[in-house]
């Protein structure tokens, strides 16, 4: 792979989780209208006023914006050098959808008002963006040292399984989004106990912050049993089976920063330390999830065709 290829790659994967901390950044610490509503102005200026909110807000469209263009750049880039790799194709396709669909709907909430389901949803958009972006950077690097490993299948059980881990755990960021957005962070104000109960009373902001704590329980019993699925085909797919260790310590790095986050009474180094765990987690999983996926037929000897000659060489 060029130089200039792997560039790309790390500027827009490291471009999209600077843009996941600092959209987490605008909403803890509630700099969402530093710029009024004005888009993609700030203030109807092209520069922000010297203040806070103004600066964090209008940095989070600065990077948002570069690393656009990287991810655009790195997109064409895989339809037309990579375009025989079907997985490659799409992974490029979704990494577009959802960096657009965000933009979009980060334009829309500065222009108009949206309810809180509709502000934790953009997150999630984001992360799905990075995913993609993330996955696609790996294959390049798999394709290129020799081959992706996938030539191996696994049983339809732990398939079945990390799709439907990947799943939930799309589901618990959304939780921990809307915590964020309906102001349930402090609903509890102990932890692992909710005001000193081990069953709160469900309702209100109280109910919120109890449902994403279950949820969050249920990511580790998940991903625990993904691991057990794991370790049973640890010899034939080793990459399975080290992910899954690493979705396992992630997790519970994401529980112990979420309990932190009440315990220290929000403190913004820890919330961020909780973005960025389930951020990385995220991408290990819907990397389990690529592993998992059987090797297309028609694709599977990649060096012949990585060896032909190409701009990208």
């Amino acid at each position: 792979m060029t130089r200039g290829l792997k560039g790309v790659v790390w500027v827009s994967v490291v471009g999209m989780f600077v843009v996941l901390m600092a959209g987490a950044l605008v909403t803890k610490t509630g700099s969402g209208e530093g710029c009024g509503a004005s888009w993609p102005l700030c203030h109807g200026e092209w520069l922000p006023a010297l203040e806070t909110a103004s600066i964090i807000e209008y940095s989070h469209r600065a990077v948002s914006g570069i690393t656009g263009l990287a991810v655009l750049i790195f997109s064409v880039v895989l339809w037309r050098n990579y375009g025989w790799r079907p997985e490659l194709r799409w992974l490029a396709g979704i990494s577009v959808f959802f960096l657009i669909v965000q933009s979009a709907l980060g334009a829309w909430v500065v222009l108009a008002p949206q309810p809180d389901w509709m502000l934790a949803l953009h997150f999630g958009i984001s992360l799905a963006s990075f995913a993609g972006v993330a996955l696609a950077g790996v294959m390049l690097y798999q394709l290129h040292g020799g081959g992706t490993g996938r030539a191996r299948p696994v049983s339809g059980r732990l398939r079945s399984w990390a799709w439907f881990s990947l799943v939930y755990v799309y589901g618990v960021v959304y939780t921990g989004a809307y915590v964020r957005h309906t102001n349930s962070n402090l609903a509890c104000l102990d932890w692992p106990l909710c005001n000193g109960q081990l069953i709160p009373e469900l309702t209100g902001p109280v109910g919120i912050q109890f449902a994403h704590r279950l949820a969050a329980a249920g990511t580790v019993l998940v991903l625990l049993w993904l691991l057990r699925l794991a370790f049973a085909e640890r010899r034939a797919r080793p990459d399975i089976y080290r992910a899954s260790l690493w979705a396992v310590a992630l997790v519970a790095g994401q529980v112990l920063s979420g309990g932190l986050s009440v315990l220290t009474q929000l403190s913004l180094l820890v919330m961020m330390l909780h973005s960025a765990i389930i951020t990385v987690m995220f991408g290990v999983v819907a990397y389990i999830c690529l592993q998992v996926t059987p090797e297309p037929e028609a694709v599977q000897a990649p060096e012949a065709r990585l060896l032909a000659p190409s701009p990208t060489r």
